[in-house]
């Protein structure tokens, strides 16, 4: 039987893990499989852009349960509060700040991005921000794998 203080790491370290995870696979799988098998780049897009609202919002919800977990003290209580509100943070920004722009973007560009130039500046901005969306995922991923390392150090220290 767990012990009632590892209820809440437990708990904790189990979000943080299926979301570094679900995140993690959209990164490193679906993404990757939508622009390799999808006949368009822009159906690719359209399919990811549909999947990472789902992923950035679970991201700052996992982040703000997990930090709400972390809230009760114990082993490295500050950093296991922090990293998952960095998390959420970064999904945050990433969904309803960077996503946004993306949208109105794609609106003004049309069907296809690959039919404007590799210098029309709608092109340059539009990978500027693909570039800032990723390293906002890239950053939240971070630090939530980062928490649920300190989590499962603090689960064992407490059971120890």
């Amino acid at each position: 039987m767990i012990a009632v203080p590892n209820i809440r790491l437990v708990s904790a370290a189990s979000l943080l893990a299926l979301w570094v995870g679900a995140a993690a696979l959209v990164a490193a799988v679906v993404a990757p499989a939508a622009f390799a098998v999808l006949p368009t780049r822009a159906l690719a897009g359209a399919l990811v852009g549909r999947v990472l609202p789902t992923v950035f919002v679970a991201g700052i919800v996992v982040g703000l349960g997990a930090a709400l977990l972390a809230w009760g003290g114990g082993p490295f209580a500050r950093a296991r509060i922090a990293l998952p509100l960095v998390a959420a943070g970064a999904c945050l920004v990433a969904q309803f700040v960077i996503t946004p722009r993306i949208h109105r973007l794609r609106a003004e560009i049309g069907p296809s991005i690959e039919a404007l130039a590799a210098t029309d500046p709608r092109r340059v901005q539009f990978g500027r921000l693909h570039g800032i969306s990723v390293a906002w995922m890239g950053a939240g991923m971070l630090a939530a794998g980062v928490a649920l390392v300190l989590t499962v150090l603090a689960a064992r220290k407490v059971s120890s």
